[in-house]
């Protein structure tokens, strides 16, 4: 038999702006389970927060706590951008990256299972929704820990709606916190290139094959339409990932590049000054999905001389230590989510119709 009484209906009337009868009969139909009776409710359509709670959201903020050797970065999502601009929103979020940060809650499943005020996280979003009046979802999340030889850092845009934390491992405590400015950097950078991984090691071999051959497929058709207009055409690249460039690939364009000094009449005693700068072309010319996707190859947006990687090495070398980033999470406001467009004209007509 259901365990609530008077007290409890109320409280899920306050919650949802269901009616009386309707609040009842959720917590009879879910044994007294609070949880279960707004998701009752949700499901039947009935009640403020339930109703809102079947809408899109795709807007909100990210926002995220750093502090010692810890970092915790959190989407949440709103409906529309308006309330998340909304001071209690704001005031949400912020305690929710708190919640987060102060009981370890790595990810938005354990945040959204979890315990906030003596209730459940569930119950005391609900109630949010209802004082906020629009649907809203904890999305993602992540954290970063580290040691005393960990570097962490993180960058939220100005806007909310991007962030990135960050850790380095490093040689020693000392070079750790001298590391913490160049991350931040790193960062920023994050945020604007969107690195989807860390490293080309991450790729899966299908994944780099599929690439190749889209790439190859979408130049052809590029140089079609050049070679109609009487453009130079583009190169059609063999590779596109380090992961690609195996000891034997790497060895067969050393050849190739000696082969072409040599057809060109080069002295060979100056090729040992050539061949390295042609080759680093080569295998430049020849990652361009690294480029694109992996933190460490891209070029690094404050001095596109060098990559990501090399930033992070030249710092630490200069500070008389040594410095890898190991980790990134980055977080963009709804990216991901499919927000149906309304035919507002249509939906007039059949209304009228």
């Amino acid at each position: 038999m259901a365990n609530f009484g008077p007290s409890e209906i109320k409280k899920l009337r306050e919650m949802t702006d269901a009616g009386m009868l309707d609040c009842k009969k959720a917590l009879t139909e879910a044994n007294g389970d609070m949880d279960k009776a707004v998701e009752w409710l949700r499901d039947q359509g009935l009640g403020a927060a339930a109703k809102k709670a079947s809408k899109v959201a795709a807007e909100g903020l990210v926002g995220m706590k750093v502090e010692g050797k810890k970092a915790v970065i959190v989407e949440v999502n709103s409906q529309t951008d308006f309330v998340a601009k909304n001071e209690k929103f704001i005031a949400f979020v912020n305690d929710t990256i708190s919640h987060a940060f102060e009981n370890d809650l790595s990810d938005a499943d354990a945040i959204n299972s979890s315990s906030i005020n003596s209730q459940s996280f569930g119950e005391y979003l609900s109630m949010q929704i209802a004082t906020i009046g629009e649907n809203m979802v904890v999305r993602r999340s992540g954290m970063l820990v580290g040691d005393e030889n960990t570097a962490i850092n993180g960058y939220i845009h100005a806007n909310g709606q991007v962030g990135v934390i960050i850790a380095a491992k490093c040689d020693s405590a000392k070079t750790a916190d001298v590391m913490t400015g160049p991350l931040r950097d790193v960062a920023m950078h994050a945020a604007a290139m969107k690195p989807t991984t860390l490293s080309y090691k991450d790729f899966d071999a299908s994944y780099v094959a599929d690439e190749t051959q889209g790439r190859i497929i979408k130049i052809e058709k590029e140089n079609e339409e050049r070679a109609r207009l009487g453009k130079p055409l583009l190169n059609i690249p063999q590779y596109i990932s380090m992961a690609q460039l195996t000891d034997d690939v790497l060895a067969r364009a050393e050849a190739d590049i000696k082969e072409k000094l040599k057809a060109e009449g080069k002295p060979e005693q100056i090729w040992d000054k050539i061949v390295p700068g042609q080759l680093a072309r080569f295998i430049s010319d020849n990652t361009t999905l690294d480029q694109e996707q992996c933190l460490l190859d891209q070029k690094f947006v404050m001095d596109d001389s060098i990559t990501v990687a090399q930033y992070i090495e030249n710092k630490a070398k200069a500070a008389g230590g040594s410095a890898e980033i190991i980790s990134f999470i980055r977080l963009e406001v709804g990216e991901g989510i499919e927000v149906a467009q309304e035919d507002f004209a249509a939906e007039v007509a059949k209304q009228m119709a």
